[in-house]
């Protein structure tokens, strides 16, 4: 059986979580959880799984942001794929936001982000 791709997510409200969760394991994927900026770092940089994307909240708890976490994750693999979700930030975009990247503006469908993660992964290829 084929490994599912695994899909780095940094969420601190545990309803949107949840539900970023669920949406995630229904499209086909393997989503892990961090609810800091902090943790998501020490768990791309550890190495100890490859995750695939980054699907981050902008405004976190905590000393980092989701522009902070995209960045360090783009100083491991410059083409790591990244889904921003926000319901604030979306005008920071243009200036903050890292190239092969999507920006979801909060409330999104499950199913928008699904296709955003599903997206990047295929780099451009439209899904079939």
């Amino acid at each position: 059986m084929e490994e599912l791709p695994a899909i780095l997510v940094v969420e601190d409200d545990h309803l949107i979580h949840t539900m970023v969760e669920v949406a995630l394991a229904d499209g086909g994927f393997e989503p892990a959880i961090a609810a800091s900026g902090e943790e998501a770092v020490t768990l791309l940089k550890s190495g100890l799984t490859k995750y695939r994307a980054l699907v981050t909240d902008i405004n976190l708890s905590g000393t980092m942001s989701g522009w902070e976490v995209a960045k360090r994750a783009r100083e491991i693999d410059p083409e790591f794929p990244i889904v921003y979700m926000t319901g604030t930030s979306a005008d920071d975009y243009g200036s903050q936001g890292v190239p092969n990247s999507i920006l979801l503006n909060k409330p999104f469908a499950p199913a928008q982000l699904v296709t955003a993660v599903s997206q990047l992964l295929n780099a451009g290829t439209p899904p079939r």
